[in-house]
């Protein structure tokens, strides 16, 4: 596994614990539809079904992670949730979907930086 995968496992990990300990239920990690792309994490938040896509970067490297989610990025992961009820043969939760996006920045030293922003598309 090279380093980018290893960082990004590290930091998808790092979320879904968070998550988990913020109560929503983990359903299914990297999760694949075809061509269209990859879900990194799918949860429920009660009611409510919720599309998270993790970022993960070193302090000082590229673009801060909360700058991830373009409109481009925003609408394919829309696509993504419609193709997940689809092919679970779920119908859309009474909650509705949510896109979230967990940012992690990891320091030179010290303990990781995690931001969760709800609704983020």
């Amino acid at each position: 596994m090279n380093a980018t995968r290893a960082l990004g496992r590290y930091g998808e990990e790092l979320a879904a614990r968070r998550l988990t300990r913020a109560g929503l239920q983990i359903l299914a990690r990297n999760w694949r539809c075809g061509r269209t792309g990859e879900i990194d994490i799918v949860a429920l938040h009660g009611d409510t079904l919720v599309i998270c896509e993790v970022k993960t970067r070193r302090i000082g490297r590229f673009e801060h992670p909360m700058a991830a989610v373009t409109a481009e990025k925003a609408a394919r992961l829309r696509h993504l949730a419609h193709c997940w009820l689809d092919r679970t043969g779920s119908a859309p939760p009474a909650g509705g979907v949510r896109i979230d996006l967990v940012g992690i920045v990891l320091p030179l030293r010290g303990a990781p930086v995690l931001t969760h922003a709800q609704g983020v598309a």
